[in-house]
């Protein structure tokens, strides 16, 4: 499994022992660097990884303050030479917190407990399932089985390989119970499995013989998430 990494620090030599870490490590990929939390901030908007290596002390914001107002975080290791923030981070949810400088056994620790977490989340995704009232049972999908969910009014249509069941809800309703990092509402009639998109054609979205449209409100955020699942 590959773990998309950006470093976040404001200074060289930390940013360069990163570097040369995560050179060693055969799962992990650099696919960002930034010198302060803003420039993080921005890169997010377009780069989306698996983990941040982010420092606390930088100009501008603090890596504290990011932590404070992003939203959805990907998994976060800090790396700072200060150890009395410790307890402040981990209130963020935080894989580790590597105090400076790093000796790599402790690096090798911090982000082979983020690969196991990663997997297990995968593992857990795979085996995942709802029940939902269909209009003759109280039926189990599991969700990998689901390609896309179709609205019709105030019912909707949950489709599989297998299956086309009815059930008498909102599509509101049935993506408020779905993991985000799994599906996607990509028009205001259409949930897409993520995993299932075979091809984008033009404004529509391929999913085994169906073809999904994509709202042209939503093109360009449904291209930037397809492009970085595939990415994955």
């Amino acid at each position: 499994m590959e773990i998309k990494c950006i470093i976040t620090d404001d200074e060289p030599i930390a940013r360069k022992g990163l570097r040369r870490y995560i050179s060693n490590v055969d799962y992990l990929t650099i696919v960002g660097e930034c010198e302060d939390a803003v420039q993080l901030h921005n890169m997010l908007q377009s780069v989306h990884p698996d983990l941040l290596f982010l420092d606390i002390e930088m100009p501008r914001l603090s890596g504290l303050d990011f932590l404070a107002n992003v939203q959805q975080a990907p998994k976060v290791i800090i790396t700072s030479a200060y150890e009395q923030y410790a307890l402040k981070g981990y209130e963020f949810d935080i894989v580790d917190y590597l105090l400076k400088p790093i000796p790599f056994a402790r690096f090798l620790k911090a982000v082979n407990k983020v690969h196991m977490l990663m997997e297990s989340e995968v593992k857990n995704q795979v085996d995942s399932y709802i029940f939902i009232k269909t209009e003759n049972m109280l039926k189990k999908f599991y969700l990998k089985d689901i390609l896309f969910i179709e609205s019709l009014e105030n019912y909707i249509v949950i489709y599989t390989y297998a299956s086309k069941d009815v059930a008498n809800l909102r599509l509101k309703n049935i993506l408020e119970t779905l993991p985000e990092s799994q599906f996607m509402q990509v028009h205001r009639s259409f949930i897409v499995n993520l995993s299932r998109i075979e091809a984008i054609e033009g404004n529509r979205l391929i999913i085994g013989k169906h073809k999904i449209p994509i709202a042209r409100t939503l093109k360009n955020e449904v291209y930037k998430i397809i492009i970085n699942d595939v990415n994955r």
